[in-house]
Order: structure tokens, then C-alpha cells, then sequence
């Protein structure tokens, strides 16, 4: 019997191409550990359920809390960062229906700045907020958590908004038969936003002056969440570096577009990043871009829509049009998906009518499909799992 990812099984047979591997991304809007603590939370089992039909091979889960000291549901003496495997262990391993096979996988996740207090005020409203205040509890219900006042003032306070530490965290999937190279994973978590150059630092419109002070802007981090690139070695060799990052929505913002300026430039990392450029440090000090050569997927909730014409600058045209970026078309519904949300476009992710989340490999990858995967009865009456559809492509080494 043939094996998978050999190039041949005799001298007689034609050479195997390379099979596909399934990157995918889903934005399971605010999972909490308490959340993941439960075996039957019904917003998890959904999602759960999405993820065993569709089946990812490598798989970047946005808004799962990062959890940690002071975050709700953290518990003194554990290890930080167990949430993906929880969602592993509670979620993904048990088959949510009869017609489904649980998955495992291994897993990455790192720290975040959601809800890490800056200790100024940069939302210049006269106070410094650095005390995490009651967070209440998650509805039992499944619903999505009601944020309060004290936790928004606190969150606007903090290095990326978050109501708590680790909230709206990254969690990685790898399949178990695939490789993460751990030892070579980047993180650009700390990098200043002034180092980047040209950065769109937000301007005062009242004023004409900068939003932050010197004292802040030289040590506000660009990342809301943080950048990664995690390489992952596939079983024919190849290694594909997954570029992770969910920049701050481009919204909730005054005359200063503080988060739509912040939005453009944690985009344009990911473009100087793929161009090798020469002022990036990760946070071991380790200068520097991609490899010319290497394989890659961008992926994640980006916050961002091309055919948006109000967005702010070109960061997410550059990108998505980048000469190292496979040029294929846009991930698109199926036609029932499509039906089901008449409103939508067809390459739309959100519930609310834009293309955010993205799987984006190199022009180094041959996309053999791809595909938003949108339910195709809406109950209005049921729990949803989040507000964004997971997005897929089904990518291959080319030969």
C-alpha cells in the first residue's frame, strides 16, 4: 500500500504528488477558561463540531484566553497557557455527533498583551486604570460575556485592549504527525511601534500633537495580541513558517484613529516582515524577516477588508497582493453558505459583511481548494458559536 507523502511505491508507479494539508482559521469569539473548564458549553461544542467536520490539518483559533494570573478562572499554581489543550482534551476529542470522529492535536500558545496593564493612560482620559476589576462570570447559557465600564476602562488603559490578562488570546493546532519547530518559533510580542518606520502614530485632530506621550510612544508595543511565526515541518520535509498574528479592530476609535493607524501597521509587520526587513527584532533580539525562501501562511483574524474603502492606508491590499503571496482567488462560500446569507459577499468571513480572517500561503504552495464555511439554515433562536465563519485552504508543497 502506497504511504501518504512518498514520492513513489515502485518502479512501475507514477510519483505521488505531495497530499494537501488543511490550514484553517476560526475566530470562536471570547472563550474563557471557565468556558473550557465546562464539557458542555454549548458555544464550544459548536465550534468543536465545525472543526471535526471540516478537519484542519493546522488550525489558529483567535479570542481563546490566554490564561494566567489574574485572568477569571486561573487557578494559583497551575501552568500558565492551558486553554488550547483543555479545548483538545474537553472539546475536540469527543465526537459532537454520531457522524463525527474526535481529533487531537498538538498544541501552541503563548503569551499575549490583552489586558497587561501599561501603567499610563493612553486613552487620555485623565486616569491611569491598573487594577483588573470583577469580571463576571460567563453566562451558563454559552452566550458571549457582557463586558462593563470598569472593565472597558481598564482594557483601554491596557497594552491591547482586554477586560483582563489574556483575554481574546491565540491558541495553535497542529496535527500530531506534523512537526513544531519549537526551538525556532518568533515572537514579536514586545516590539515598539515607533521602530517600525513610517509608522502611523496617531495625531491629537484637536491639537495637531502626537495621542501619546514620548514616555508612551517609546514604549507602546505594536502588537495588540502579538506576532508569531511558528514553523511546522511537514511529514514530506517542507517547512512552513505559520505567521499568526489578530490585529485591533479598526473601530471604537476617535478623531486620533488610534486603532485603525495600529490595525494598518500590525498588518504592514507581517509585509515588511515577508520584504526581509532590516528593523525588525523579535523578542529574543534575533534581527529580521523571512527567509527569501522560505514557505509560509499568513493567517488569522486580520480586522481588515481589502474592498473596503474606507480602511485605513493599504497595508491589507499590499499584503493579500504581495508578490511571495500565492495570488489565487479569495476562499468563498459554498452556494447553499451563500444562500443562507444573501447579504453577504461571497468571500465575506463576518456575520456582519467583511472579509477578516485569512489564510494566505506563499506563491512556494500550490492551492489545491479553499473554501468559508457558513452554515446553510439560520436559527435565530440558537446560541452561535462566535460571529465570524472558519476559513480553509487546502494547500500542497510544489514539486
Amino acid at each position: 500500500m502506497c504511504l501518504f507523502w512518498l514520492s513513489g511505491c515502485g518502479e512501475t508507479d507514477e510519483p505521488v504528488p505531495p497530499a494537501s494539508v488543511r490550514v484553517m482559521t476560526y475566530n470562536i469569539e471570547d472563550v474563557r477558561t471557565q468556558d473550557l473548564r465546562r464539557t458542555d458549553h454549548p458555544r464550544l461544542k459548536q465550534a468543536a463540531a465545525r472543526i471535526q467536520a471540516l478537519s484542519p490539518d493546522i488550525l489558529l483559533v483567535n479570542e481563546m484566553t490566554y490564561d494566567q494570573p489574574g485572568a477569571p478562572g486561573y487557578e494559583s499554581g497551575d501552568p500558565e497557557g492551558l486553554n488550547a489543550q483543555r479545548f483538545v482534551e474537553n472539546y475536540l476529542s469527543t465526537p459532537q455527533a454520531d457522524t463525527l470522529e474526535g481529533v487531537t492535536y498538538q498544541t501552541v500558545m503563548l503569551p499575549v498583551n490583552t489586558g497587561l496593564s501599561s501603567g499610563y493612560d493612553l486613552n487620555n482620559d485623565g486616569r491611569v486604570v491598573t487594577e483588573v476589576p470583577t469580571v463576571p462570570p460567563s453566562p451558563e447559557n454559552g452566550r458571549v460575556a457582557q463586558q462593563t465600564a470598569q472593565g472597558r476602562a481598564y482594557g483601554n488603559d491596557a497594552w491591547g485592549f482586554g477586560t483582563f490578562p489574556g483575554q481574546y488570546g491565540m491558541a495553535l493546532f497542529v496535527r500530531n504527525d506534523l512537526e513544531i519547530l519549537r526551538d525556532s518559533i518568533r515572537t514579536f510580542r514586545f516590539f515598539p511601534w515607533s521602530q517600525m518606520p513610517n509608522a502611523a502614530e496617531p495625531i491629537d485632530s484637536a491639537s495637531g500633537e502626537p495621542w501619546y506621550t514620548p514616555d508612551e510612544w517609546q514604549s507602546f508595543r505594536l502588537s495588540s495580541k502579538s506576532h508569531w511565526d511558528v514553523p511546522v515541518r511537514l511529514p514530506d520535509g517542507t517547512v512552513v513558517h505559520v505567521l499568526a498574528s489578530h490585529p485591533t479592530p479598526p473601530a471604537f476609535d476617535g478623531t486620533a484613529q488610534r486603532n485603525a493607524r495600529r490595525n494598518h501597521d500590525e498588518i504592514q509587520f507581517w509585509v515588511d516582515y515577508l520584504d526581509g526587513a532590516a528593523y525588525i527584532e523579535d523578542d529574543s533580539s534575533r534581527s529580521g524577516g523571512l527567509a527569501d525562501d522560505a514557505s509560509f501562511v499568513v493567517v488569522g483574524d486580520l480586522n481588515a477588508d481589502p474592498d473596503d474603502q474606507g480602511v485605513y492606508r493599504q497595508a491589507i491590499r499590499e499584503l493579500v497582493s504581495h508578490g511571495r503571496v500565492h495570488g489565487g482567488p479569495a476562499p468563498t462560500a459554498s452556494p447553499a453558505g451563500q444562500a443562507a446569507f444573501p447579504s453577504l459577499d461571497p468571500n465575506d468571513t463576518a456575520r456582519w459583511g467583511s472579509r477578516v480572517d485569512y489564510v494566505l500561503p506563499s506563491a512556494t504552495l500550490s492551492i489545491d481548494t479553499s473554501g468559508v464555511w457558513r452554515p446553510v439554515s439560520r436559527d435565530t433562536t440558537a446560541v452561535s458559536a462566535s460571529d465570524h465563519f472558519p476559513v480553509w485552504v487546502d494547500v500542497h508543497p510544489r514539486s
